[in-house]
Parts: structure tokens; sequence; C-alpha cells
């Protein structure tokens, strides 16, 4: 009950009762009113958005589902076109989103790595083959995944020293370490990637033009023992001799190679198989040194990575696309 009496003082006549304790609160009301309002139109506008946002997800993953097993089936019916057009994607796709980032250094080693291969690629790919071009092709590789596994690995380390405070120590700014440790992963990955592409494509072309090695079929020469069937040049050392350069490896199908030469084959150019019979390659016996192995290892990384930056950047737009056309926002 609200209660109401008046005072008379001096003539003026004084009311006092709960109906003035009400005003501040009809002012609050008043006052929250606005912030209600908006709210509400707020979820009247996103309301089911919950089932479009579910209908969006299913399309994801059903997308990524099909993408998965058309990519698969591509790569095992048709694996040039496939490996092409994934190595063209690898190439433009990231050169795309850095230039439109405005990242100069990333361009600058870009360009610098597209001259060197280019060269290196033209020169594998020319008939009559230069004696010295397999070594030269297999150099300048080995040379690139060796960086890119440094690169990568020291990236990694200073990531992993950030998340744990390390950085702090050299009064380095967690952001600032971050940024530095991404950005080398990055580089390592990517280049570790598309440089065993091309490595891959320039073995296949310098195997095949040699004459011992045939993707599919007999190769067209005979190989004598005392030849590399990876560069057609002759085998100086013997495979009980220590050489001062290279060694002589010999696989378990008895066939001899150069060292540096199989090596390149089996880790550069992701070939398994001996050049010449395709007989499969124990690459643990190969690489006994325990400090070998981890370059296999991460060259089974490079491939699974390929999918990442190849086709998610591409599926990813598909799905856009799909949602764009639906009108689901």
């Amino acid at each position: 009950m609200a209660g109401v009496f008046e005072v008379e003082v001096d003539g003026v006549e004084h009311d006092h009762g709960l109906e003035h304790h009400d005003e501040p609160n009809q002012v609050s009301a008043g006052r929250a009113a606005p912030k209600t309002e908006p709210h509400a139109r707020m979820h009247a506008k996103h309301k089911g958005h919950e089932a479009m946002h579910a209908e969006m997800v299913l399309i994801l993953i059903v997308t990524l589902v099909v993408a998965q097993l058309v990519l698969v089936q591509w790569k095992q019916r048709h694996p040039k076109s496939y490996n092409l057009v994934t190595l063209f994607q690898m190439w433009v796709v990231p050169l795309y989103f850095t230039t439109k980032l405005h990242w100069w250094r990333f361009l600058t080693t870009w360009f610098i790595f597209s001259v060197v291969t280019a060269y290196v690629s033209y020169r594998a790919t020319r008939k009559p083959l230069e004696c010295t071009t397999p070594r030269l092709v297999y150099k300048w590789f080995l040379l690139l995944y060796k960086i890119s596994y440094a690169t990568g690995i020291v990236g990694y380390t200073v990531v992993m020293f950030t998340l744990f405070g390390i950085n702090l120590i050299f009064r380095i700014k967690p952001e600032d370490a971050m940024d530095f440790g991404v950005s080398l992963l990055f580089y390592g990955l990517y280049y570790g990637v598309l440089g065993r592409d091309f490595a891959e494509m320039c073995a296949d072309f310098m195997a095949s033009t040699v004459g011992y090695y045939s993707a599919s079929g007999m190769p067209t020469k005979h190989l004598s023992d005392n030849i590399c069937a990876v560069c057609g040049q002759p085998i100086l050392v013997d495979v009980s001799e220590e050489g001062i350069i290279e060694n002589t490896y010999r696989l378990s199908c008895n066939h001899v190679f150069h060292e540096f030469c199989i090596r390149g084959w089996c880790i550069v150019g992701k070939k398994q198989t001996c050049p010449y019979c395709k007989e499969k390659v124990d690459l643990k016996r190969m690489f006994s040194n325990p400090w070998e192995r981890p370059h296999v290892m991460y060259g089974q990384l490079l491939d699974w990575l390929r999918y990442l930056v190849a086709w998610q950047p591409v599926i990813i737009g598909f799905v856009q696309g799909i949602n764009y056309v639906l009108g689901l926002e």
C-alpha cells in the first residue's frame, strides 16, 4: 500500500509518500528501455541463424570429404596432370595472398627461388641431356631441401621457446618472437614442399632421358655394372672403398650408384625404388645414421602439407561460393 500525507509548511503543501521514491525507478526503467530495444532488434534480425550456421558447417564437411575423394581418385588415375596442377597451385596461390598483403620479403625470396629453379628445370628437360646436369639438379634441390629443413626447425624452436617464455630472458617481446618463429616455419615448409615437387618433375625427365629408367615399361638402355643409372656417368670408386668426394652405394638388388645420386633420387626426387629395376629401396638401411632419418620424416611431412597449401584455399573458396549462391551468411 502506498501511504500519502500532506504537511503544510509556510503555506506550502508538501506531499510525502512512495510515489516520490518510484520516480527514480521510472527514470531508470526509461533509461534501460533504449538499451533493450536494439538488443531485441539484433535477436530478431539473427533469428534462425542457428539453422543457417548448421547448414554451412554441413556444406563444409561434405565438400571436404568429396574433395578428398576426388583428389585421391585423380592422383591415382592421372598422376601427371594431378602433380602438374598441384605444383602450379603451390607456386601461385601463396603468391596471390602475399602480394595482396604486401609481404615483400616473401616476394623477394619467391622471385630468387623461381629464377634459379626455372634455370635448373630448363637444364633438366633438355635433350640431349648434358653429363653435368643431373648432379647440378640434385645439388640445387638437395641444398634447398637442407636449407628449408633447417629453417623450419629453427622456426619451430623459436615458437616453442616463445610459448615457454624463454624470449623474456633476451628481452624480446612475445609478439615479435612469435612472428619471427612462425615466419621461419612458413618459409621452411613452403619452399620444402615446392622444391620437392620441382625435384620430382626434374628427376622423371632426367631419368627418362638418360634411358635407364622408365615410369612405365622397360628401360630403353641396358645398365652396365660400372654405370650409375641416375646420372648415366661411370662409377670410379668401388663399393668397398672410401671415396674422396663421395662413396658408391649398392642397393639390395645389387645395382650400384653414386651415393650422392641415389640419396638425391630417394630423398629429393621422392623415389623409393631402384632407378633401373624398380625394386623397393630400404630407406632405413640406406640412412643408418640416426641424424639422417629425420630428413625422411620431414619429407613425409612436406607431402602431407602440400594438400593444405595447394588445395585447402581452393576448397574453402568453393565452399564460400556455394554459401553465396544459397544465400547463406
